[in-house]
């Protein structure tokens, strides 16, 4: 399927080709940042793909001069990056809104009253928009707009933007500070060490960021991950074409677990688990289900694994890149305040990383998922580990350290908005955020929308061939959380 329409640069990983700047105004240009200059490398050259579904058909023009007159007033989507003398910064220049917005011709016939046809159409534009980029002669971003009737939508609008523009946070408050109502996020919640807490809390901090820093070292040079059918054979995987498939839960299900765990009897009396814990218990579960499932299938005669049996070998090493936002508030701004240069929403790509270990195995009981996933997060929240990567990439961006560890997949918690939203007087139906040009083989975000929460997958399907598959085992993987927790609060209440 060709994208007509389009205007793409060729595919080159070797940086931005340098040019004079010529300065026609007094202020100077803004460099880009270590981690913006990061999504630049080679092997993580890195587009964020936001696709969000309408009640409505979208209006080409109308969606035009709306998106011109609101996120193109923003500095990072009316600028190019050059670089000068060596160092790439942002400049000013002047936006044609027809190169970027995309609006392909779609046979409506062809696809009427048949959801799934539609649907796979809509999944495989977005495929093959990840086999391209964006020339670097003009902004790094563009909106490709779907008048196609899907399962839960009337069209679609798949926003494309490069990850040097910012991240998924600040991708996602821009948006939504161009709503018709400004939305709001769930209140952060603050912690603090009880009894002798304080005390113990800096030699903890202290003593987990040196230990972090060392497997920080041994990652990049010697300790690799376990080789698993969900594992790249090499970083080269950066390159290759994605498929994003998403699933869907409900939020309510999420929080009766997350909500319970305060309320039944130990091994789960203090555990205060939050809704980012629960959904890495649901992957890790999910994960060793679908590994379990996958060695099962190449032990077997006849290729299919048996139910119950446990095929996983010992020991599986297997770590993913785990995103934090290390903004101080999360708060959605208005766009007046999000344009401001000094803008307390904080552009950009304010995030750090940590190297997540996901224990792979069977477990008899399904909360042990949660015990293993609310303890490891802890742990991380307790290290300097994603400053000491922020610093890496500043000082030396030469250096192993500096580049994206090597590991299984990359993880991230985008917050969405508790309420239904609508852009320019079209209701949303869905929000969906990924990656493509990462050099692993799964990224897994989460995004909660209203009452739901997603599971939204970027996956090579030349490694990861059944990603639906994949969505299953963490469908089942929440459904045991769910019927774990409701049989130990019916225990409870006969107590």
């Amino acid at each position: 399927m060709e994208l007509e329409g389009t205007r793409l640069g060729s595919r080159n990983h070797g940086g931005l080709k340098e040019i004079k700047v010529r300065k026609e105004t007094e202020e100077e240009e803004e460099p880009l940042s270590p981690m913006a200059r990061m999504f630049h490398e080679p092997q993580s050259n890195v587009y964020c793909i936001g696709i969000m579904g309408f009640k409505s058909p979208i209006d080409p023009q109308i969606f035009k001069a709306n998106w011109l007159h609101t996120v193109v007033k923003h500095p990072r989507f009316s600028s190019v990056q050059v670089a000068d003398g060596g160092e790439m910064k942002w400049v000013k220049t002047k936006v044609d809104i027809d190169n970027h917005v995309i609006v392909p011709m779609v046979d409506q016939d062809q696809y009427h009253m048949d959801m799934a046809a539609s649907d796979k159409f809509v999944q495989d534009y977005v495929a093959n928009l990840t086999k391209t980029q964006i020339s670097t002669s003009i902004p790094m971003w563009d909106c490709h707009i779907l008048n196609l009737k899907t399962s839960d939508a009337e069209s679609t609008l798949i926003i494309r933007v490069h990850h040097s523009l910012g991240d998924g946070t600040f991708l996602t408050s821009l948006i939504l500070s161009c709503s018709d109502t400004l939305p709001s996020y769930p209140a952060k919640r603050e912690s603090a060490p009880a009894g002798a807490g304080w005390f113990w809390s800096p030699l903890m901090l202290t003593w987990n960021t040196f230990v972090d820093i060392w497997m920080c070292v041994a990652t990049a040079y010697f300790l690799k991950d376990t080789e698993t059918p969900l594992k790249a054979a090499s970083s080269s995987v950066a390159f290759t074409c994605r498929r994003i498939v998403r699933r869907t839960f409900c939020l309510d299900d999420v929080k009766l677990v997350k909500n319970a765990t305060n309320t039944i009897s130990p091994p789960f009396p203090i555990l205060l688990l939050t809704v980012n814990d629960v959904m890495l218990a649901v992957t890790q579960a999910g994960l060793s289900r679908y590994l379990n499932r996958k060695y099962g299938e190449a032990k077997s005669d006849n290729g299919e694994a048996r139910e119950l049996e446990n095929y996983l070998p010992l020991h599986t090493r297997l770590t993913a890149t785990l995103f934090i936002n290390i903004r101080s508030s999360r708060q959605i701004y208005t766009l007046e305040e999000i344009v401001k240069k000094k803008s307390k929403a904080e552009w950009g790509n304010k995030i750090g990383y940590v190297l997540f270990p996901f224990k792979i195995a069977l477990k008899d009981n399904p909360l042990d998922y949660l015990k293993d996933a609310k303890s490891t997060m802890d742990r991380k929240k307790a290290t300097l580990e994603a400053k000491f990567r922020m610093f890496m990439a500043k000082e030396n961006n030469y250096w192993q350290l500096a580049s994206f560890p090597l590991t299984t997949m990359w993880f991230s918690n985008v917050a969405g908005p508790q309420e239904q939203i609508s852009l320019f007087d079209n209701q949303v139906t869905s929000i969906s955020m990924s990656l493509y040009g990462q050099p692993v083989a799964l990224t897994i975000h989460i995004i909660n929308y209203e009452k739901k929460i997603s599971m939204v997958l970027s996956v090579d399907d030349n490694i990861i061939p059944d990603p639906y598959e994949l969505c299953d085992d963490f469908e089942e993987a929440l459904k045991l959380l769910k019927a774990s927790i409701l049989k130990k609060l019916s225990n409870s209440s006969r107590l």
